[in-house]
């Protein structure tokens, strides 16, 4: 498992929604994988990408006011972001597992280290979405806020 980067003073913890495609090959399974993973771990809550689809407003506004959404497409296809965008959830961290070098394939052609990889992606912010607003903020060198001195990644 990689080690999930923490502020010190401990007021930096998002609270996640990560939304797997779950999709039938392989790597769509490693986003369900992982998402469980990570929710195990701590990282976020893993939620339903078909249930956000169908709009269920409970969840939309939940996906709308939580610290970060966090996406997890299999293939390039990016089902799973084309459905958060369609419902006008903003995604701060996106992930397409065959850009991580895993090959799309068969639905089980996968190894514990691919979850894991898939993983510590997540943990690492590998797929971070730069807004603007993070984007200046980092660059006048603000930190988050918290008093620690700590930046938007800690």
């Amino acid at each position: 498992m990689a080690d999930a980067p923490t502020c010190t003073c401990g007021q930096n913890e998002k609270k996640r929604i990560i939304f797997p495609c779950a999709g039938q090959a392989n790597t769509g399974q490693l986003t369900n994988l992982a998402a469980i993973q990570l929710t195990e771990e701590g990282f976020g809550s893993i939620a339903c990408v078909a249930l956000l689809a169908t709009g269920s407003e409970g969840l939309v506004t939940n996906a709308k006011n939580v610290d970060e959404v966090v996406i997890l497409d299999g293939c390039p296809m990016l089902c799973a972001k084309k459905i958060a965008d369609a419902q006008g959830v903003m995604v701060g961290q996106h992930l397409i597992v065959t850009e991580l070098g895993i090959a799309k394939g068969p639905s089980k052609a996968y190894t514990d280290d691919d979850i894991e990889k898939v993983v510590s992606a997540c943990w690492e912010g590998v797929g971070m979405i730069q807004t603007p607003e993070k984007i200046s903020r980092k660059n006048a060198g603000l930190d988050s806020g918290c008093g620690c001195g700590c930046d938007d990644t800690c």
